[in-house]
């Protein structure tokens, strides 16, 4: 379908497979578009409008139909489309011919328990937000819990209220509308004919490895960057004594394969960037931006590496590293800031005990950008100069080499002294 290349006088029919609500727009808009982003959504809500009064089906429509109502680009409206597919909202067909004819089937999402507790889209939401606004989303769709400890159920079968009499027989219809929801495919997943022949057909029961337990697995090498034979030690370590995987002692083991495993294969957190929504706007041009900007685009790794001039890092330090991701949750950049502060005022080396206090620290304060890192670093260190007394004008001299390059100067300013331009310089150097 991908090598189908799609025209303006290709035509498309709209057909609704479920029956959707006002809440269903709701978890739209919430949960699903800071994910596939603004022009996927509005492409969803389009092809809803395209429908009948009856919201059933729709007439053979264009896409230059498309293009204007949503003043879009086709290509614009291609990847638009491609998102809402790869999220389980809509599913393509394409029949070929001089002007090829789609028709595009409109599925529910999911709901918001299912949404919180699926192994991917749960995940990618938390990245793509942060989590401020993550947990404000989760608190909007929490379900207050009430204690019935004291209470007795008094609710009325229905028996109770209704008597049976003798009526006709009527087949099951099923062709009318219901609320309906679409998975998420993985394509290239786990090689399921090796895992399943690596584990004793006495250890599985014949339901083990149904189409639910099978997308899970998938959908969990998938978050965790897992390949067939590392799965097949997890998953057989999550079969219970009925023969089935238990899908919560599964999603554990992956969790902490991926956070503990550290015989060279770290998890992939620590090679990621600060997120998007938490960079300073570019335009600046001062030290103090360009500065920003380092933090912000480097890994903890790449960092890490720069400050071992090039070598690779110990285990020792990649793994304080990775619980600061982990356990501190703290951003990339933010940690990059603490490595720079902790290995100029501690003789160059990562103290463990040290550096997890500072991160205590920072993750009560809510640091989550580099400059509110960078700030707290400073004042920090004025403090200190302040407790110092008289001893820090003896030592102060060394207390300038021996700390950040942000400290006690006015970064934000251009009119930066040649020898504050050169040191800055010269500190960005040996960073990238």
């Amino acid at each position: 379908m991908k090598n189908v290349t799609i025209l303006p006088a290709d035509t498309y029919t709209v057909i609704n497979k479920t029956v959707l609500s006002d809440n269903d727009k709701k978890l739209i808009s919430m949960l699903y578009q800071p994910i596939i982003g603004y022009a996927a959504v509005s492409l969803y809500f389009t092809l809803i409008d395209d429908l009948d009064k009856l919201e059933i089906m729709s007439s053979d429509l264009t896409h230059h139909h498309l293009m204007s109502t949503m003043q879009l680009r086709l290509e614009d409206i291609v990847i638009a489309r491609e998102k809402l597919e790869a999220c389980g909202l809509m599913k393509s067909y394409v029949k070929s011919d001089n002007i090829n004819h789609y028709v595009y089937l409109i599925y529910s999402p999911l709901s918001a328990n299912e949404f919180f507790n699926h192994p991917i889209l749960n995940i990618v939401l938390y990245n793509n937000l942060g989590k401020k606004e993550y947990d404000k989303i989760v608190n909007y769709y929490k379900v207050p819990r009430v204690n019935l400890k004291d209470y007795k159920d008094i609710t009325s079968s229905f028996d109770d209220v209704f008597k049976s009499v003798q009526g006709n027989i009527l087949e099951m219809n099923n062709d009318i509308t219901k609320r309906d929801s679409n998975n998420i495919n993985i394509n290239k997943g786990i090689d399921f004919n090796m895992l399943i022949s690596s584990i004793p057909k006495s250890m599985i029961s014949d339901k083990c490895f149904n189409k639910d337990t099978k997308e899970l697995i998938n959908n969990l090498s998938f978050v965790y960057g897992l390949d067939t034979l590392t799965m097949q030690g997890l998953v057989r370590d999550s079969i219970n004594e009925k023969g089935l995987i238990d899908k919560v002692a599964l999603r554990k083991s992956c969790r902490n394969y991926y956070q503990f495993q550290t015989s060279g294969n770290l998890p992939t957190l620590i090679y990621n960037k600060q997120p998007d929504y938490l960079k300073k706007p570019e335009g600046d041009s001062s030290k103090w931006a360009k500065m920003v900007y380092t933090f912000e685009n480097l890994t903890p790794y790449e960092f890490l590496k720069a400050k071992y001039k090039g070598a690779e890092p110990t285990t020792r330090d990649k793994r304080l590293i990775e619980n600061l991701l982990i356990d501190q949750k703290l951003n990339p950049g933010v940690i990059n800031v603490l490595i720079a502060y902790v290995l100029k005022i501690n003789d160059e080396k990562l103290n463990k005990s040290y550096v997890e206090t500072i991160a205590g620290q920072w993750k009560r304060l809510n640091i989550e950008t580099v400059e509110d890192a960078m700030r707290i670093t400073e004042k920090e260190h004025k403090k200190n100069k302040k407790l110092v007394g008289k001893k820090a004008k003896k030592t102060k001299n060394t207390v300038k080499s021996d700390t950040p390059a942000w400290f006690d100067k006015e970064l934000e300013k251009s009119d930066l002294t040649e020898e504050e331009s050169a040191e800055m310089e010269k500190v960005l150097e040996e960073l990238v």
